[in-house]
């Protein structure tokens, strides 16, 4: 599978290709422009112009309703013959990002093992319309039950692990504009996260990230470059994993980027590490159905856990600065926070050799 054709040049230059230092290219400099992305919320004059976008790009008309999101305005679209899309808009700022979404939806179509969610293109033809001050695309809305909402059985969670493995191998071919841009969860932000620890509670949550944090800047991160870096997803929640009729979707791309195969695996098993009766807290099922398309690498098993609790870490300190920036969403920018903090406390639990042997004894 190639990359999209739509898709517009981006050569990454001074940016990690697989073979440079995992470091070099995650300056302050990018740290700082990603930052600055998750600090700023939709505009509300996105949500009152969606009809109107709507008509003039698509030749649709319907009822919207506005959702919850990080950054992007997202509405949901009922058109009058009762069919239901996703209207996505942004402005300026937005636009590498959704430049990178389209791409990568555009070049899943035709995937099988998974499902994800369509383009739907312009009056033009194009994946996505660019005015002056926004831009936006729309895409089918798939039905379906959250991940979050369902019996999480580890049947389920095996067959999650298989679907995800599936989306890495088609992401993987794909060279997508905009892959490169900052994206504060990217894991070369990660070192720098630390000065959010502020904005956390003392005690033993404070203290389970920062180390946490310090064993994936001194073990985990000089250790990346030798993995295999793609396209990824990167934020494979149990909000952004749906269980549909046809399988397991995925939504929500807005974070993907160049990155860490490896790193799809973490961040949907930091969500499922529930058991403190279990040595990786219930994620067996999800990282051995992961496995059983693709094998673990030797270097991958033994970085696993300590990305998965740095993962972790980030989720708590990045929802935690951002809740005091946007009081008024701050239940909703915390969603995710109770499960990452209750995982981390199960997974600090393991010794470094007792984590890689957890991971050996799930995937057999």
């Amino acid at each position: 599978m190639g990359a999209c054709n739509d898709a517009l040049p981006d050569d990454g230059k001074g940016h990690l290709d697989g073979t440079q230092s995992v470091g070099t290219p995650f300056t302050e400099v990018y740290f700082r422009a990603a930052a600055a992305i998750l600090a700023t919320k939709p505009s509300a004059a996105e949500a009152r112009v969606s009809g109107e976008l709507l008509l003039r790009n698509y030749g649709l008309t319907g009822t919207t309703i506005v959702l919850s999101s990080e950054v992007e305005c997202t509405a949901d679209v009922t058109l009058l013959n009762g069919d239901r899309l996703i209207l996505k808009t942004s402005s300026r700022q937005g636009r590498d990002s959704f430049r990178f979404q389209v791409a990568a939806l555009a070049g899943l179509e035709g995937a099988s093992g998974f499902a994800a969610p369509h383009i739907v293109r312009t009056r033009g033809g194009t994946l996505m319309f660019e005015e002056e001050e926004i831009c936006g695309y729309l895409q089918t809305r798939l039905p379906g039950v959250p991940l979050h909402e369902a019996n999480a059985t580890p049947d389920v969670l095996y067959q999650v692990g298989q679907a995800l493995a599936r989306l890495s191998l088609a992401l993987e071919p794909l060279k997508l504009p905009a892959m490169h841009r900052p994206v504060l969860w990217h894991v070369g932000c990660w070192p720098r996260l630390m000065e959010l620890e502020k904005h956390l509670p003392s005690g033993s949550v404070a203290d389970s990230v920062h180390l946490a944090m310090s064993n994936y800047v001194e073990l985990i991160e000089p250790q990346l470059r030798e993995v295999g870096w793609q396209v990824t997803h990167n934020d494979p929640s149990p909000f952004n994993t749906l269980l549909t009729d046809n399988g397991v979707a995925f939504i929500d791309f807005g974070d993907g980027c160049w990155g860490p195969r490896i790193q799809d695996l973490a961040i949907a098993a930091s969500h499922v590490v529930t058991d403190p009766s279990l040595a990786l807290g219930g994620a067996e099922n999800l990282i051995a159905g992961y496995a059983s398309v693709i094998p673990l690498s030797a270097l991958e098993a033994k970085l696993l856990v300590g990305l998965i609790k740095a993962r972790q870490s980030a989720l708590i300190l990045i929802n935690y600065w951002r809740a005091g920036l946007f009081p008024a969403e701050a239940a909703y920018i915390k969603k995710n926070v109770a499960r990452a903090e209750r995982g981390l406390a199960i997974l600090s639990a393991l010794g470094v050799g007792e984590a890689e042997m957890a991971v050996h004894r799930a995937v057999p």
